[in-house]
């Protein structure tokens, strides 16, 4: 009597071979590694685009100092950013809902503000002046502001007194 598509001899397979085996192994190790990178960098992606968004956010503030001939003016807190127009002696908000609108820091941002090397207290009243002012002849107040998120690395965002600004990661102890 024929067996139906079996040898005689031949076992039914029991389990895996060590190759599938193997290639289950990669493939989850695989998927652990993307895991983690994703996990595990997101802190400093968030801080790369917080920096990046205030760097991006003064440059325009300065850039429209210029080009309307009055002074703009930038306020740090704990909390956040919010930009104010110059006007005669008298500080006022900016527009509550353009591009200059009050912002603030993600959960768990830690700000630290420093002008010509000296530590600004961020905790003053929120109708106190501004920290950095863009100026109509296309300068600024130098300043260098350390944002920190977590264990991720801090970034430093600094502004120069002819309105450079730039974005640097800093490395070492805090």
């Amino acid at each position: 009597m024929a067996s139906r598509g079996r040898d005689a001899h031949s076992r039914p397979p029991r389990g895996f071979t060590l190759i599938e085996l193997l290639v289950v192994v990669v493939i989850i190790g695989v998927l652990a590694f993307a895991l983690t990178l994703s996990i595990g960098g997101s802190a400093e992606r968030q801080l790369t685009r917080e920096a990046e968004r205030f760097q991006a956010l003064v440059g325009q503030a300065c850039a429209q100092a210029e080009l309307s001939g009055r002074e703009i003016g930038v306020r740090v807190d704990a909390g956040g950013f919010s930009f104010h127009l110059l006007a005669g002696d008298e500080w006022q908000d900016a527009d509550k809902r353009g591009e200059l609108r009050p912002r603030q820091w993600i959960d768990g941002l830690h700000a630290e503000l420093s002008r010509e090397g000296r530590i600004v207290d961020l905790s003053a009243p929120r109708n106190s002046a501004p920290q950095l002012v863009c100026f109509s002849s296309g300068e600024l107040t130098p300043f260098a502001l350390t944002l920190a998120l977590g264990d991720a690395a801090r970034y430093r965002v600094t502004g120069a007194d002819d309105a450079t600004l730039k974005v640097d990661r800093v490395e070492g102890a805090r």
